[in-house]
């Protein structure tokens, strides 16, 4: 499995980006995908997970809720993260990731996910 992420940068506080991640080579049992973040001196934080099934139900870190949007395009083989009204506690390396158990879970419990890539940063000012 490879994860490819972008879109990182700099922004204000109270802007908005968006991030990409294309992957391949997803098997059956990498039916989970989604992203997690890491700042500086920080624990992995859960920010967003989807199930690559029809009808996936999206979940959201308690920190991201009502501001970020986590979607796919499935002909594209890509993950989106759109990231609305950013704070500077948003800052942080972004990771997109890809596991048969729910992302934002695993992350949560401190436990270690089958796949990621290699990042992209986001800061806010």
């Amino acid at each position: 499995v490879q994860l490819v992420e972008s879109g990182g940068g700099s922004v204000q506080a109270g802007g908005s980006l968006k991030l990409s991640c294309v992957g391949s080579g997803f098997t059956v049992k990498s039916n989970c995908i989604g992203w997690f973040r890491q700042a500086p001196g920080k624990a992995r934080e859960g920010v967003a997970s989807v199930y690559t099934g029809i009808g996936g139900k999206p979940r959201y870190g308690d920190s991201v809720k009502g501001r970020f949007t986590i979607s796919q395009d499935n002909a594209k083989a890509t993950l989106y993260l759109q990231m609305n009204s950013l704070k500077p506690e948003d800052t942080a390396m972004y990771y997109c990731a890809a596991d048969e158990r729910d992302i934002v879970v695993v992350v949560t419990a401190g436990l270690q996910l089958d796949y990621w890539g290699q990042g992209t940063q986001v800061t806010v000012s």
